[in-house]
């Protein structure tokens, strides 16, 4: 599509022209694509918005950078903040700070699995390590399996005492979901407490854990 087809589909009634519109700027240079990003951050249609995000994280600039701050702060609908917060990512070390103060503020599980996971490809230890606590002291188990999983990533770390002790926190969790994760995650690390808990998990009462178990110490 040119540039005035675009135009032309991101005015369409159709939400679905609008999302096709926003794809193909895809092709377009920065300076052209981002403002006819930023006239949709609005749009009625979530998916339209949660497009716009995308877009926003693929074709940078400050004031694309901005625009994606606001939509973590105040966008409705948590499929968005969730995209919005994986673009901020793309921005790089810059985003910590913004990323952290969301995940504090925004208990929604989509959004924080969002932040973890946009965390753990920033590859910075002390904030994941930190993020994982606070959603460890929640109740949200989709949270809590991702946290779990990510500190499996603090192995040999700086922050590697302080994430096995969370580890073994949840060793008897009731939850065999969060005891599977639980097991998965001690496999990264070479330490006598995290032997004993896979070999305490060898005999847990669900025969997932113990596969996973198994695996670990493999």
């Amino acid at each position: 599509m040119d540039i005035e087809q675009i135009k032309t589909a991101l005015n369409d009634a159709d939400p679905q022209q609008r999302m096709k519109g926003i794809r193909e700027l895809r092709n377009y240079e920065v300076d052209l694509a981002t403002p006819l990003l930023l006239n949709h951050v609005n749009d009625q249609e979530f998916l339209v918005r949660s497009f716009v995000a995308m877009g926003l994280g693929r074709k940078q600039s400050d004031a694309a950078f901005e625009a994606l701050l606001i939509m973590i702060k105040q966008d409705r609908d948590p499929n968005v903040r969730s995209e919005a917060a994986n673009s901020l990512s793309y921005y790089g070390e810059v985003a910590l700070p913004y990323l952290r103060e969301m995940y504090e503020s925004d208990d929604h599980w989509l959004v924080r699995r969002s932040i973890i996971a946009a965390i753990v490809d920033l590859k910075s230890p002390q904030e994941l390590l930190e993020i994982c606590e606070i959603g460890l002291s929640g109740e949200d188990e989709p949270v809590m399996e991702s946290c779990l999983s990510a500190l499996g990533l603090l192995g040999e770390s700086e922050q590697e005492s302080a994430a096995l002790k969370l580890l073994l926190a949840f060793a008897d969790d009731q939850s065999w979901r969060v005891r599977l994760q639980v097991a998965k995650s001690l496999g990264r690390y070479n330490h006598p407490e995290a032997i004993a808990t896979l070999n305490k998990f060898k005999a847990d009462s669900d025969h997932r854990v113990v596969g996973a178990a198994l695996e670990s110490m493999i």
